[in-house]
């Protein structure tokens, strides 16, 4: 577990998410994160839920993920942790 403070002073805890690689996209990561069970679900996903990428509103399932970026999806909190930081 992670703790994060937002501008506005609300701690959350995150769950880190350990990748192997310098990043990983937003699709990948909701299947590795069990969000979603299939690559096929995805799209329609991104579209009817509301997915925050660093605070920022985001739809692309091809948009990359790096070291310490932050994802809110399904009133989860996830930080991105690559192996070895």
């Amino acid at each position: 577990m992670c703790i994060i403070y937002s501008s506005f002073g609300i701690i959350m805890k995150a769950q880190e998410v350990i990748i192997n690689n310098d990043f990983i996209t937003l699709g990948q990561f909701l299947k590795f994160a069990k969000i979603v069970v299939s690559g096929g679900q995805i799209r329609s996903f991104l579209l009817s839920n509301h997915v925050l990428v660093n605070q920022a509103n985001e739809q692309r399932r091809g948009k990359k993920l790096y070291n310490n970026d932050v994802v809110d999806v399904s009133n989860k909190q996830f930080v991105i942790k690559t192996k070895g930081n």
